[in-house]
């Protein structure tokens, strides 16, 4: 999987001071409820940098499911599956920036691209 593909990379590179998978946990308001979730970051890692330690959360998705879908000619169920998906992942990265920013974090999507893979 591409997490695990993520785990091998972090665990060899030492510039990785510390990883952890889904440890952090961050409140998101949906789009589709308006109730408050639960968001699960994939990873949060420790990495040294030229300024120092910078934290890093990682969320690990298709490519696809970060763009906002293209209105098919007949609306489908799964065009609808798309747009709920893509709209609570957008919440919930939201959520996540904001929660990096108030600590000087960096919050980062990984696709099959970063990884190279297609």
């Amino acid at each position: 999987s591409w997490e695990r593909q993520c785990m091998v990379y972090f665990d060899n590179n030492p510039n990785i001071l510390e990883w952890g998978s889904e440890e952090i946990v961050i409140p998101y308001r949906s789009p589709l409820d308006r109730r408050v979730h639960r968001y699960f970051v994939d990873f949060i890692i420790k990495a040294k940098t030229n300024n120092g330690i910078q934290t890093t959360l990682i969320e690990v998705k298709p490519f696809k499911q970060t763009q906002e879908p293209k209105i098919p000619k007949r609306k489908t169920r799964r065009f609808l599956n798309e747009v709920t998906t893509y709209l609570v992942n957008e919440a919930k990265w939201k959520a996540a920036q904001e929660f990096c920013k108030d600590r000087k974090w960096k919050f980062q999507i990984i696709t099959e691209n970063e990884l190279g893979r297609k």
